[in-house]
């Protein structure tokens, strides 16, 4: 290892390869002295060596920066900052701590991991993380390129990358269960089913022990490494500890899932770090810049602003900070080749430096505007966790939204609640009364039933109340409002009525979810009614509760059937539509009417449980008659005469109350439908279709 280092550059901020070694550059505006620190293995309890950098030679206004000849791709890194510890000015320097570089590529995770070492005084160099200098001009992409397909016409599929292979009845090889790898495995379930994109939960590399004592931080919502793959999720550093075949792995699983035309989106936390949770830890930005990179409370600056619910903010009105997220977003689209994001808490982002809600937040601007990210998905989560409601008005031209109101509107119709019957026809139809006023695309309202924070759709059905005992906190976490309804049996039941309810609702929603103007949005497992055993807060769940089961394709075969069935034939019909059309140009093309039992008349009242709408394509060859059903008594619905020259009338498409194969059908073998008025039965959605 070399003992003599260079002056080196500010930029590009991390840790470049060169042809004669590696050029550092580190943010840290009011530190006193930085120390490179060089090692050889993750687990190391003192460095191989550590460059003193010289203020007056290494330091570039608020860069510090140097060049160590001799180094190469493989080289673990980390620093160590001097200054000021004054919480009260909003300093936490602390010179014994192992800190990671916020721009590093990859991160070495020593098996001794300590958070407890990284939030008390003293040395924590043994148990600290550390980053890994990259070379990404290696790798062969096979031209492989982001997919950029519209999202029009876009079915995502949310899924954890450990959860969807980790069960030992996968098939997928032992030491590939649970990683990067398993999920290649796997392509050819996900291409039968006809999703179009997974998003994936939190895989910028994070702190796993967040988490009650014991627990595991399952889902990844504590990242401190925002270009960093994590480790946890690969069969290649978990076999020897090699933190650059982190990289290719994740990468030889994007590449295969383009390869089937299925784009990656990444579910991303640029609203907090893991050095908030509990008493705080000092890992990465804490340790180099606190007051930079934290809202600090205007009050008492030794305190964080939390708007986040995770023990500190992300300050990203500040400069240093919004590059950093650009150019993380940046990476993972150019170097790493993902199609695009979906932001957790989006609306932390469109705060200030006092928290307050920004008119037009830089950030957001930014995101949008760079032309390196021009055509990638942008998706928020138009909420953050102060009370911030930003669904309908989230900044932005290229914005697409979580609607939460189509979740709850939707669950409460079909649960039989009063006053439903309004709000789910705006749902149906793209939600104008939320969207309308911006007139952008339908595709903006990006619709959802369950996903990984709360009940998943078989315990949607199955349970009335959270059973989150497993968690260790007294079944106090977790939402109590889940507008859920068990079917009349809390739990597992081997009553055949009531599984056949269960199974009729999960279609109803399904059919809901996927017969929407919008983008829908899949819970992994959904499509076979995985469950969480009543767990709506699983995110300490490393486990059997958490994982995908593999015995249920075959166990809820129809379920998979009908979900696999609906999404063929939303993309034959066109349910998703063109990027050119606005919403209310497109309501205009597909004359959306209402109605009830009878043809055009809506019944809105408090007690009304039924909803009609009729539809044509926007190609005018096909009408839609949906009929819903959610009162507890069958009813009979007077049919419109179709509204084109159909030769075979109206056909039945699905119905939900029939047993399998009559469930749904394909475009050849659709039934005719006689006589002029249809009886649907109890809590249950038809649709028919006339064609051309």
């Amino acid at each position: 290892m070399t003992a003599s280092i260079k002056r080196g550059y500010a930029y590009p901020l991390g840790a470049l390869p060169a042809q004669k070694g590696v050029n550092f550059s580190v943010y840290s505006n009011k530190a006193e002295a930085i120390e490179l620190l060089l090692f050889d293995h993750a687990d190391d309890a003192a460095p191989a060596q550590v460059f003193h950098l010289d203020p007056a030679r290494h330091r570039t206004y608020h860069y510090w920066h140097a060049f160590v000849p001799g180094l190469r791709a493989g080289q673990i890194y980390a620093y160590r900052a001097v200054g000021v510890d004054a919480p009260e000015l909003g300093q936490r320097f602390d010179p014994q701590k192992v800190l990671l570089d916020p721009y590093g590529r990859a991160v070495a995770m020593p098996a001794g991991y300590s958070r407890a070492a990284a939030s008390a005084p003293g040395d924590n160099t043994a148990g600290a993380m550390k980053s890994v200098v990259v070379d990404n001009s290696t790798y062969d992409w096979d031209g492989d390129q982001p997919l950029r397909r519209p999202s029009a016409g876009a079915v995502i599929y949310e899924m954890h990358v450990k959860g969807f292979t980790r069960h030992p009845n996968s098939g997928v090889p032992d030491e590939s269960r649970g990683t990067y790898a398993g999920v290649i495995d796997k392509i050819p379930y996900l291409q039968d089913l006809g999703v179009t994109a997974v998003e994936l939960l939190p895989i910028y590399h994070f702190d796993p022990t967040t988490a009650m004592i014991g627990m595991t931080n399952y889902w990844g919502y504590q990242p401190i490494a925002f270009f960093a793959s994590y480790t946890g999720y690969s069969s290649v550093y978990n076999a020897g500890q090699n933190p650059l075949g982190v990289l290719d792995e994740f990468r030889d699983m994007v590449k295969a899932l383009h390869k089937a035309g299925i784009e990656v989106i990444l579910d991303v936390v640029y609203n907090h770090t893991a050095e908030g949770f509990g008493p705080g830890a000092t890992l990465s930005f804490r340790g180099l810049a606190n007051d930079v990179y934290y809202l600090l409370d205007e009050g008492d600056r030794a305190r964080y602003a939390d708007y986040t619910g995770c023990g500190n903010t992300f300050n990203a009105s500040h400069a240093v900070v919004r590059r950093l997220i650009r150019d993380s977003l940046r990476y993972w689209v150019q170097d790493m080749h993902v199609d695009g994001f979906r932001f957790d808490l989006a609306s932390v982002l469109t705060r200030g430096a006092k928290g307050e809600t920004l008119p037009n937040p830089p950030i957001i601007w930014d995101i949008e505007s760079d032309p390196a990210l021009a055509g990638t998905k942008l998706i928020a989560e138009a909420w953050d966790a102060a009370g911030l409601y930003q669904v309908g008005s989230f900044v932005g031209d290229a914005w697409k939204e979580w609607n939460g109101k189509f979740r709850d509107d939707v669950r409460s119709f079909v649960k039989s609640d009063n006053g439903y019957v309004a709000a789910l026809g705006q749902r149906l139809i793209g939600s104008p009364d939320i969207y309308g006023h911006e007139v952008r695309e339908p595709e903006q309202s990006v619709n959802f039933i369950t996903v990984h924070d709360g009940f998943t759709l078989n315990d949607l059905v199955s349970y009335d109340d959270k059973h989150n005992d497993a968690n260790g906190e007294e079944n106090r976490d977790g939402s109590n409002d889940n507008l859920s309804w068990n079917c009349g049996v809390e739990g597992p039941s081997d009553d055949p009525a009531v599984e056949s309810l269960r199974n009729r609702q999960v279609k109803n929603f399904m059919t809901l979810l996927l017969l929407s103007m919008g983008m829908p949005l899949i819970l992994m497992g959904d499509e076979v009614r995985r469950t969480q055993r009543g767990n709506n807060n699983a995110y300490c769940q490393d486990n059997e509760i958490s994982w995908f089961d593999w015995s249920l394709p075959e166990k809820h075969a129809d379920i998979f059937r009908f979900t696999k069935q609906l999404i063929a034939m939303r993309q034959s019909f066109g349910f998703g539509r063109s990027d050119a059309d606005t919403l209310l140009a497109l309501l205009k093309k597909v004359q959306a009417e209402f109605g009830g039992v009878t043809p055009g008349v809506v019944d809105e009242g408090y007690t009304s449980h039924a909803l009609a709408v009729s539809r044509t394509s926007p190609s005018g060859e096909e009408q839609f008659y949906v009929m819903l059903n959610a009162y507890w008594e069958p009813l009979t619905f007077t049919l419109p005469p179709t509204a084109v020259a159909a030769p075979r009338g109206w056909e039945c498409w699905l119905d939900t109350s029939r047993t399998p194969p009559d469930d749904i059908h394909g475009l050849g073998d659709m039934a005719r439908v006689s006589g002029d008025t249809y009886t649907v039965a109890s809590r249950s959605v038809v649709a028919l279709v006339a064609r051309r």
